[in-house]
């Protein structure tokens, strides 16, 4: 049973998730270089893992902003 107060059709704001998925890009791609550069490769590899994860969310934004994605109604009205 739900107990929020949110609306039915609540929708993430994809294009401020774009933007910061594509600014996290930036600043993860530079840290992993510049730790690698800088031969720390324990910092260097968890700048890659970061940005595995940025570039995944990334791509589910681009997805849905794509397909136009809604969530599923769960009571019609």
């Amino acid at each position: 049973m739900r107990t929020g107060s949110e609306p039915l059709t609540a929708k993430s704001p994809l294009k401020l998730r774009f933007w910061l998925s594509v600014w996290g890009q930036l600043l993860t791609i530079g840290a992993t270089v510049g730790f690698a550069l800088a031969d720390e490769p324990g910092l260097a590899a968890v700048s890659a893992v970061l940005w595995v994860l940025v570039t995944i969310d990334l791509i589910v934004v681009l997805v849905r902003l794509h397909t136009g994605h809604q969530p599923p109604q769960l009571w019609p009205m």
